[in-house]
């Protein structure tokens, strides 16, 4: 399960930096831009989901090996 989440995680970077590459800074509300900003907003919200995931699975196998 770490691997697959460690995977999503750098997918999810690299979407961020494909959309940052199509992200037009002068018109950024416009066109492809948009798109490029919603794609952006929501790689992030993906890597911190999944960050957060990954926190609680670590909480877990702490907690039962005590």
């Amino acid at each position: 399960m770490k691997i697959f989440t460690l995977i999503l995680i750098v997918l999810a970077i690299i979407l961020i930096g494909y959309n940052i590459k199509l992200l037009d800074f002068d018109k950024p509300f416009q066109g492809d831009s948009a798109v490029a900003l919603i794609g952006i907003v929501a790689s992030i919200c993906a890597v911190l989901i999944l960050l957060i995931f990954r926190m609680s699975k670590m909480i877990i196998d702490r907690s039962e090996d005590k």
